[in-house]
């Protein structure tokens, strides 16, 4: 059965099982979803668990969508909302989009918006024919939601025929009678950096990330023949936003790729924000970028977002499912179901298995598991991190003595994650006088990064989530935080200025903002530079904290000058956003299932090395720590 054939059955079958009297003018894919047309949506919002039986009889994941024609003008449904919805509900914004009957509604209680089960969306579509989609008013507006936004509204027309190319090609009839699993790794293979895997069956291609290697241009081995040609790859599955597993997805585009990339909510806002930071450092280095910013907008249009624990169609043999990863915001755990019980491969991405400041430990609880790619950061024998608060105590100390001594702190920081756990850390260590009240400046895209935070409560903690929307105790809106946005000229007043600490991007120092501090507080030996997280080989990060005691940084004309080192150097281990060497064990010993093998991947080749082994001592696993390039057949 072909899939125009396929839903001709499936709309039969919906009105067989509707209630009499309400029209379905058209089913069709778009994207992994089953979406129904109809000029009666008024009456499907009639029944509340009509779509959800229709969903659960026909194992489709099933959207309801109104025809144009039987919408309320924008304006008047506005009115008719406003006197749906208790005022206590505190809107802020409306955005319709007429070409999926959609409204967005952001509210600061959002709750009161939706309803008991759901009651209140009800009666909106009732009343107006629009189907809402609720949203928090952040408490910090964030510039790049806005804009994503409003550019998939602005494409809405392109990117509905894309999800309808996209659906149609999830759910065409299968080709092949073969049944073999095979991963080739791409990059990452005993290295830190360039993550990317290919996941091929006889029916499908999956591209598993696509990152740089830090402090290098190497990218990963998108020539290979398995890779090839990229017109072929039925889909990306992007396991987060940092550029080591995402700066090169939009370099897909330029060279032929026009498939989904499938990842969570937040990884899409911040793979935005990331790669387009990503150009920007390029151009000031003097270096030309891989790819221009239409690619990042060819990017965020293909993107198609899933949340953790939807299980989701993405090849006719192939079903992804999205975990919490805990390494930073929106990160996942990649779970693939492929054909009918034949196979299950997991990717973990970058994992942090106990709970942190910002989200909750990594899930490795799965229905199955034969197969796990497992991240090996901290996988060396020696990799053991002390504790959060051993770490916080090192922190605040180093911190006390630079301020006795008049100094600055500089901490590199992933704009991403580190930098938010280090604002949590500092807002509450001067709230509670640990350390003396000072600024805190924060330089580059640390802002930004927090209001997309902000944005995605639903991937925070509890604790965290709860406090962020009261005025009186969100972290992120102390006194203390004072972005910089004027350059140069800020950057000298902040090193001609009192004690203070900064945290600038990038976290390894391989570019950024953090260079120019650098530049401007290394001579002083009264200054501290602080590492809390990562240092790659081969970036300026670890060079100092090898005992460098002068690197090269990049000047304004886009060459490079010499600075000594005479600030104090200081690491500080615990805020890595990685699980150290005892977590990774521990992640595989929790696991239920545990898989039957696991490939050690994205750690310095002693480290991937040592993990496995570990596993294989520990569990009477089969362990592997697969070369760039290797292809490894599991069916």
């Amino acid at each position: 059965m072909n899939v125009d054939e396929e839903l001709e059955d499936l709309q039969e079958r919906i009105e067989d099982e509707i209630p009499g009297g309400i029209a379905i003018s058209d089913v069709e894919y778009e994207g992994p979803e089953l979406v129904i047309y109809t000029s009666d949506p008024k009456k499907f919002a009639d029944d509340g668990d009509l779509v959800r039986d229709l969903a659960r009889k026909l194992r489709k994941r099933i959207t309801v969508r109104p025809d144009p024609g039987v919408l309320t003008d924008p304006e008047p449904a506005k009115d008719e909302i406003d006197g749906i919805v208790p005022d206590d509900a505190g809107i802020t914004d409306y955005d319709f989009k007429p070409d999926v009957g959609e409204v967005v509604i952001k509210a600061e209680k959002p709750g009161l918006v939706i309803g008991k089960h759901g009651s209140t969306l009800r009666e909106i579509t009732k009343a107006t024919g629009w189907t809402p989609d609720v949203v928090r008013t952040p408490p910090i507006e964030s510039s790049t939601v806005d804009n994503i936004r409003r550019y998939l509204t602005q494409e809405s027309d392109e990117r509905k025929e894309f999800l309808r190319q996209t659906g149609r090609r999830i759910h065409r009839e299968e080709t092949s009678d073969d049944e073999w699993v095979r991963v080739t790794t791409l990059g990452c293979g005993r290295e830190v950096g360039r993550a990317a895997f290919l996941l091929s069956t006889p029916e499908t291609r999956i591209l598993i990330d696509c990152g740089d290697k830090p402090g290098t241009d190497e990218t990963p081995y998108l020539q290979a023949p398995e890779a090839n040609p990229l017109q072929s790859i039925d889909a990306v599955v992007l396991t987060h936003a940092h550029l080591d597993h995402s700066a090169l997805v939009p370099l897909l585009y330029k060279y032929g790729y026009d498939g989904p990339i499938y990842t969570t909510p937040p990884t899409r806002d911040l793979m935005s924000l990331l790669t387009v930071d990503y150009l920007d450092v390029a151009a000031k280095q003097g270096r030309t970028p891989p790819y221009d910013s239409e690619m990042v907008r060819e990017a965020i249009k293909h993107t198609i977002t899933l949340d953790y624990g939807e299980v989701t169609d993405i090849a006719p043999d192939i079903k992804l499912t999205f975990h919490n990863a805990g390494h930073i915001l929106g990160s996942a755990v990649v779970h693939f179901h492929i054909g009918d019980g034949l196979y299950n491969v997991g990717f973990s991405g970058d994992i942090h298995y106990d709970e942190t400041r910002l989200f909750n430990g990594a899930v490795n609880d799965f229905p199955r598991l034969e197969t796990l790619f497992l991240e090996s950061t901290y996988g060396g024998r020696n990799d053991q991190a002390p504790s959060q608060e051993e770490a916080e105590e090192k922190l605040i100390k180093l911190i006390r003595k630079t301020h006795d001594d008049g100094g600055k702190v500089l901490i590199p920081a992933f704009a991403v994650g580190r930098s938010q756990e280090m604002m949590i850390v500092l807002e509450e260590a001067m709230r509670k006088g640990r350390i003396p009240e000072m600024p805190v400046y924060l330089d580059g895209m640390i802002w930004e990064a927090t209001a997309i935070h902000t944005a995605h409560p639903e991937y925070l903690n509890d604790d965290l989530r709860d406090r962020i929307f009261h005025e009186d105790e969100n972290p992120f809106l102390a006194d203390c935080f004072q972005q910089v946005d004027e350059g140069t000229e800020q950057r000298q007043e902040i090193r001609d200025g009192e004690p203070a600490i900064i945290l600038a991007t990038n976290g390894m120092m391989a570019g950024g903002p953090v260079m120019e501090h650098l530049e401007m507080l290394a001579p002083d030996p009264e200054n501290s530079l602080a590492f809390v997280g990562y240092q790659a080989e081969g970036t300026t990060g670890a060079r100092i904290e090898s005992g460098r005691d002068e690197v090269r940084v990049p000047s304004s004309d886009g060459r490079s000058e010499t600075v000594k080192i005479k600030m104090n150097v200081y690491s500080v281990d615990g805020f890595s956003g990685h699980g150290d060497r005892d977590e990774l064990i521990s992640f595989v010993d929790e696991m239920n299932p545990r898989p039957e093998k696991i490939f050690t991947v994205h750690g310095d080749e002693g480290k991937t090395k040592a993990l496995a082994s570990a596993l294989y001592q520990n569990f009477n696993m089969r362990t592997i720590s697969p070369m760039n390039l290797e292809t490894h057949r599991f069916i």
